[in-house]
């Protein structure tokens, strides 16, 4: 099965700083360097496409461009590249939810991928209007795919759930493909709704020894359901011709980031209820010191951003075997970032992708086969 690589489209800015931001943190002002806008974030999905990049993640949050409306016009710009839109369960009905995906799914041909994030943060959840506890906030997510299933199987649904309720909902066009839905969460309960509704469970990039015991969880959670499920993680990535170089440019961002803005920005995420940002806080304890946690996996990223807070670095031959080493765990997608966005995709995808190819681990999706050679007669 060949490796699949998405990278990322930076909805709160890009720079060739860290820019902060995610789960209750406002963006920094290093987003301003390069502002989201439609014409450079195609730039960079355009860029990816070509690269052999499958899909594009884009965040959500008050921190960052909505990802619908911006991925909506961004496809317009792009022919191949698939969308990984996040989505909040509870900020619109699940039949509306439902509509929009089929209806994103036929305009762009078939280019959506949801990631569903159920929101670990009160605060902000309640900025949105929403009112619901964390536990409460993973069951409506599960009765909210279910119904979106169900519609999408162009199926009538009648529920009666705990948070949600729909009479005599039915879709007047289904989408063809369906969507595939990707989505995290190291609580239990999260791992409860992964186990029954996901077909991609993603994690952030924690050591390989608490990556195989996520994987060892959720998949025997969906053995319990009858079902299975695939695995992918959320990394940062800083990929040089040599190791120097690329920690050279680790230790670049690191020297960027101001003392007073980390001791804000980990006072902040300390507030998280996101089991899954607790676990990347404990990765660097808030310290600039010892960040490379197993070889060339660097949590310096998440001293001033929420969420996916680790860097691969190191040698494109290093950052190939790091992603073989992940891959052996049982992780066969990567969705991948690095600042600025538009230059890392084509480091990345120029030096490492390569190597995974020459190995028989990737090979572009969008590469068309190589014509037969003419045959010249022979005269004499």
């Amino acid at each position: 099965m060949s490796l699949t690589f998405h990278w990322f489209l930076p909805t709160n800015g890009d720079s060739r700083h860290v820019v902060g931001g995610g789960h209750g943190i406002p963006a920094t002002v290093l987003g301003r360097d390069r502002p989201p806008t439609v014409a450079y974030l195609s730039q960079i999905a355009r860029a990816a496409e070509d690269l052999g990049f499958v899909g594009a993640l884009t965040p959500t949050g008050a921190w960052c461009e909505d990802a619908w409306l911006t991925t909506a016009m961004v496809s317009q710009n792009t022919e191949r590249l698939k969308f990984l839109v996040a989505f909040r369960p509870g900020f619109v009905s699940p039949t509306l939810a439902a509509q929009m995906a089929s209806t994103f799914q036929r305009q762009t041909g078939g280019r959506l991928l949801l990631n569903v994030v159920t929101g670990g943060e009160s605060h902000e959840q309640r900025a949105y209007g929403d009112f619901l506890d964390k536990d409460a906030r993973y069951r409506r997510t599960g009765e909210l795919l279910q119904i979106v299933r169900d519609l999408w199987d162009g199926k009538t649904v009648d529920l009666s759930g705990e948070h949600l309720q729909v009479e005599d909902a039915k879709l007047a066009r289904v989408p063809d493909p369906v969507p595939e839905i990707y989505f995290g969460g190291s609580s239990p309960i999260a791992g409860e709704i992964a186990a029954r509704h996901v077909d991609v469970y993603l994690t952030w990039g924690e050591p390989p020894a608490q990556v195989a015991e996520k994987i060892a969880w959720v998949r025997g959670l969906a053995a319990k359901e009858g079902r299975s499920v695939r695995f992918g993680i959320r990394l940062h990535v800083i990929t040089r011709d040599t190791s120097e170089q690329a920690w050279t440019e680790a230790h670049k961002l690191l020297d960027g980031f101001d003392p007073e803005t980390v001791k804000s920005v980990q006072a902040g995420l300390a507030r998280s209820e996101s089991e899954g940002q607790q676990r990347m806080l404990a990765l660097h304890g808030g310290s600039r010191d010892g960040l490379e946690i197993h070889p060339n996996l660097w949590a310096g990223i998440g001293l001033v951003r929420g969420g996916a807070g680790t860097a691969l670095v190191g040698s494109h031959d290093e950052v190939a075997e790091r992603i073989k080493e992940y891959h052996a765990l049982g992780i066969d997608e990567f969705v991948l970032s690095g600042y600025p966005h538009l230059e890392e995709a084509y480091w990345f995808g120029e030096g490492v992708l390569p190597r995974l190819a020459a190995q028989g681990l990737w090979q572009h999706p969008f590469a068309k086969p190589a014509a037969p050679s003419a045959q010249v007669p022979f005269t004499t």
